[in-house]
């Protein structure tokens, strides 16, 4: 059975930024039978904000951008929360992650571990790229 992660936006400009490190590893397995990552309205809002700001440092084009969101979008499951966590973190923007992690049951993929710490009161895992990639097995 597929593991539910949460990709924080970290993750994801780290992936479209090089093609090189576990980031990119580990978004190339998007849509395949590794994991399901599960999506929130205020998730892919956020990815969209923060990729298509110049100080990201992609080098896609804004159809590129579009068509790689369109896919995350497409390929992650949509998770309803019924129920907010806030305020547990100490960056109030990343509540959200946290509020769909709980709500999924997924782990959160991040490079930001430390500030996810209060996120092992609900037992959810919070883990780097290159963790979780060994977790399943492939070789990071």
């Amino acid at each position: 059975m597929p593991r539910r992660v949460v990709l924080d936006t970290n993750v994801v400009v780290s992936a479209l930024r090089s093609r090189q490190g576990a980031a990119w590893r580990l978004f190339q397995r998007v849509g395949t039978a590794a994991f399901d990552h599960v999506l929130s309205v205020a998730l892919i809002l956020e990815y969209e904000a923060v990729c298509t700001r110049p100080s990201a440092g992609l080098r896609l084009s804004a159809t590129e951008i579009e068509d790689v969101l369109e896919y995350l979008a497409l390929t992650g499951l949509r998770q309803p929360i019924h129920f907010l966590w806030r305020p547990m973190l100490p960056d109030p923007a990343d509540d959200h992650v946290l509020d769909l992690a709980v709500a999924a049951r997924a782990a959160i993929i991040t490079y930001n571990r430390r500030d996810f710490g209060p996120a092992s009161q609900f037992g959810i895992a919070v883990l780097t790229p290159q963790q979780f990639l060994t977790q399943i097995g492939e070789n990071p």
